[in-house]
């Protein structure tokens, strides 16, 4: 299928790997040309690189903490209208909930809902004259069985999941559309760093804490990156119009909700 997103730009939040290297590749084999955003030079440069090898569309590195003013100004000079934004950053490390003092919470709330949505207030006036947007935030499936361990994860991203959903309905008429993937377990780094958890907090053995993670998923196995990474793709489409304001679940079927 043609997705009808070729030549566009998008600006990728958290590319450089993981699930947001994924959408990366995958929009970008669509002939999406892409910014590529990361706090680790070395990631970044790699990634766009072999982006623009593979797919042979135009790439752009940005390095940096993108919740903060200057690297949102070097995104936008390096893309100054894009079509498509990717909201997506590494959540704060777990701590059990009678441990947080109020500076994690700060610093969690301006990660994980200031530094994303004063971008987007950057980005969708443009988008809006445009007649042409794609806003896809990757939050957390996890939020459906939340844990102490978790809460700086939970509260912060269920902020943003509000105030886009609000926004959503606003800007639908500009076929700017706004959508959440809300990944369980994808086998990435960061389920690698919550099995060190476990190992420590449990005492178990890295084999038990990686059992652990795939029993807890119906479909018996961890995700695949790229399967995220094509449903982001999807989700950008031209066929995507009329989907907005949705929270999607790629969970392996593990949601018991009917909806």
């Amino acid at each position: 299928m043609d997705l009808g997103i070729r030549g566009r730009w998008a600006i990728l939040l958290g590319s450089s790997r993981g699930l947001g290297r994924a959408c990366a590749d995958s929009v970008a084999r669509e002939g999406v040309n892409v910014v590529v955003n990361g706090r680790t030079a070395a990631d970044v440069e790699r990634a766009a690189a072999e982006i623009a090898s593979m797919f042979g569309v135009e790439t752009r590195a940005v390095v940096g903490d993108s919740t903060t003013t200057d690297v949102q100004d070097a995104l936008l000079a390096a893309c100054e209208s894009p079509d498509i934004v990717l909201l997506n950053g590494e959540g704060p490390s777990p701590v059990r909930f009678g441990q947080l003092d109020s500076s994690q919470w700060d610093r969690a709330v301006q990660q994980g809902i200031v530094g994303p949505l004063s971008f987007v207030q950057r980005v969708l006036p443009g988008m809006i004259e445009r007649r042409f947007g794609r806003i896809v935030a990757i939050s957390s499936a996890m939020v459906k069985s939340p844990n102490s361990m978790m809460s700086l994860s939970h509260g912060t991203r269920l902020g943003l999941t509000g105030v886009l959903k609000g926004l959503s309905k606003d800007v639908a008429k500009h076929n700017v559309t706004i959508n959440q993937l809300l990944p369980e377990r994808f086998d990435t780094a960061r389920q690698e760093q919550m099995a060190q958890v476990a190992m420590k907090m449990k005492g178990i053995s890295y084999e038990q804490a990686r059992a652990e993670q795939i029993a807890s998923i119906k479909a018996g196995r961890l995700g695949q990156a790229h399967e995220l990474g094509d449903t982001f793709a999807f989700v950008c489409s031209a066929q995507a119009s009329y989907l907005s304001g949705q929270s999607i679940q790629l969970d392996g079927g593990s949601y018991e909700g009917v909806f």
